[in-house]
């Protein structure tokens, strides 16, 4: 005999069926106006792709998790709606409806599921750590990349020479950065960036190679990478440092090895031979005032 329920089970059901049909079309509308490339990599900067030999397992990090963030989330919200509709207070319904105190297979679901999902995403994320940030791949080129307020100091260690950055004046009817420091790097080298802070804390970012790392005086910090696919990418600080932060701007232009000596030579040539030292530093902010002999 059928339920008296079933009629009403029956339209929920096909509401559910109704309004799921509505979101995928919604969905598939939005990104409609998204490239295939753009879905691929998670809305990443385009020109990330292939930058580097990092962004690519930061973008695998970056979709996987976004992938089985939604997975959840499209199984919960559907959960979620199915029961307000099926289960929805009817006119002839009267009181409360029947209240359980625990359902044992579902507890346990929902216990051990959330562990997976911890644990998967705490192993893919050390795991792509390892790849990035714990590189310490020996550096063919050592460069060493100093921020100060409110602009950018290179030193070609390797090549012994220098550039001295000096602050992009942004007003609005220039191009942002166009005068901007550039870092020249050479392609498909094994490069060791050494960074630090002449003053405040500062950050170097560039956006297209999906790293940044922070730069606290007194306390050195580095970045092993190779860069892939010559061009030109744009890099800021992205740290607030003072008054001027959105000026601190710079450029990098990845080039061949012939380009890049040739670029480091012509530095050396016009007099930019050495490194810029420490001793440009503000030294009285990194001093100890507990020091012997000073109070």
């Amino acid at each position: 005999m059928d339920s008296p329920n079933q009629p009403a089970r029956g339209r929920a059901a096909t509401w559910a069926k109704r309004l799921g049909l509505v979101g995928v079309l919604s969905g598939a509308v939005l990104l409609s106006g998204c490239s295939k490339e753009e879905l691929k990599i998670g809305f990443m900067p385009l020109d990330s792709v292939g930058a580097t030999n990092h962004t690519e397992a930061y973008t695998h990090l970056w979709v996987g998790g976004w992938i089985a963030a939604l997975l959840v989330g499209l199984v919960t919200w559907g959960l979620m709606l199915f029961c307000l509709i099926a289960y929805r207070r009817r006119k002839h319904d009267r009181g409360l409806p029947v209240q359980m105190g625990y359902n044992m297979p579902i507890e346990i679901f929902y216990t051990i599921v959330p562990i997976i999902l911890v644990v998967g995403f705490f192993g893919q994320t050390v795991h792509t750590l390892n790849q990035t940030t714990e590189d310490k791949t020996p550096g063919e080129q050592k460069i060493e990349v100093v921020g100060k307020q409110w602009a950018w100091d290179f030193n070609y260690v390797t090549e012994d020479a220098y550039y001295a950055g000096v602050q992009a004046n942004l007003d609005g009817t220039e191009k942002p950065g166009k005068n901007a420091p550039t870092l020249y790097l050479p392609a498909n080298t094994n490069l060791e960036i050494e960074l630090r802070s002449r003053d405040v804390i500062h950050s170097f970012w560039v956006p297209a190679f999906l790293e940044k790392r922070d730069m606290i005086p007194g306390q050195p910090n580095t970045l092993h990478l190779k860069a892939l696919k010559e061009g030109e990418y744009m890099g800021k600080c992205a740290e607030l440092c003072g008054e001027f932060h959105s000026e601190m701007l710079f450029n990098v232009k990845v080039v061949s090895m012939e380009e890049f000596k040739a670029q480091t030579k012509q530095l050396r040539d016009s007099g930019n031979k050495g490194q810029l030292g420490d001793d440009l530093d503000r030294t009285e902010w990194h001093k100890n005032p507990y020091e012997e002999g000073e109070k």
